[in-house]
């Protein structure tokens, strides 16, 4: 005899595990009524959608970029789906907001870190899977970034599309509105480095074989080489470290004087930036 499933019931475990109607209704038939059966019913869906879509591609989603209430800390995550559509949905920026609270609380030290923690008494990496299940494209948490500074602004920018985290020296006046200009720079810009000391030895070597190569070709003798090639790569620093960068808001001054304008001293400590798919 099959057990009579109500439509009250199916909205509870839609309310319950965020399920379609459909799939709510099959799974309390599959469980004879009994919800926990119901609700391993619907994970082990999840699982089985979420195993045949991990080969494709989730390159669609949002950047949640948070700063904590005291601002001296601050997360920026990426929250993966497949199609802008879903990316759209309030309910996936819902959960990828639930994500970046977490991760924002925790201050976890990776990614793997992350997804091992619990919204709701279930671990991230748990409910990737279920929302793979319910929504039918691979969901992921592909990036994680945290910092701590004296002063911490995020800041996101292109509908969720980049997110950004700027430490500062002190908590000055004028840092937070500084910090937003800060960021928006870094969004625009993308800096390699903080100055040319935070500059990897193999991007240096990199930008001097590429001068090298192009003051060769232009013909220019071998013994100005070394001359033109260490120009270039002050012109390099110029261009894509932080503080020497030209403000786009003020081209008479670079980061680093803006921010002594904003307040003596005042610098930038750390930066985060993460961009949607790349």
């Amino acid at each position: 005899m099959s057990v009579q499933i109500s439509a009250s019931d199916v909205n509870k475990l839609r309310q319950q595990t965020g399920a379609g109607m459909m799939d709510c209704k099959k799974a309390l038939i599959e469980a004879n009524g009994d919800f926990e059966a119901a609700v391993d019913y619907l994970r082990k869906k999840g699982a089985k959608v979420a195993a045949s879509r991990q080969d494709r591609d989730s390159n669609e989603g949002v950047i949640i970029a948070k700063a904590a209430a005291d601002a001296k800390s601050g997360i920026v995550v990426e929250v993966n789906c497949e199609t802008d559509f879903v990316a759209k949905n309030a309910d996936f920026i819902a959960f990828a907001e639930s994500v970046a609270e977490v991760a924002l609380t925790n201050q976890p030290a990776s990614l793997e870190d992350l997804k091992a923690l619990e919204i709701g008494g279930v671990k991230i990496a748990d409910l990737l899977i279920d929302q793979t299940g319910k929504i039918g494209e691979k969901i992921d948490v592909s990036k994680y970034e945290n910092i701590s500074a004296e002063k911490v602004v995020a800041y996101i920018h292109g509908n969720y599309r980049l997110g950004v985290l700027v430490g500062l020296s002190a908590d000055a006046e004028g840092a937070e509105e500084a910090g937003k200009d800060v960021a928006m720079q870094i969004a625009a810009m993308n800096p390699v480095a903080i100055d040319k000391d935070g500059v990897d030895s193999k991007t240096i070597e990199r930008e001097l074989e590429i001068a090298k190569e192009q003051i060769r070709a232009e013909g220019k003798p071998e013994e100005m080489v070394e001359k033109i090639a260490a120009g270039k790569l002050n012109k390099f620093y110029k261009d894509s470290t932080l503080l020497n960068q030209e403000f786009v808001k003020d081209s008479s001054k670079n980061i680093a004087q803006f921010l002594d304008s904003v307040s003596k001293g005042l610098t930038v400590t750390a930066f985060k930036r993460i961009q949607l798919g790349a």
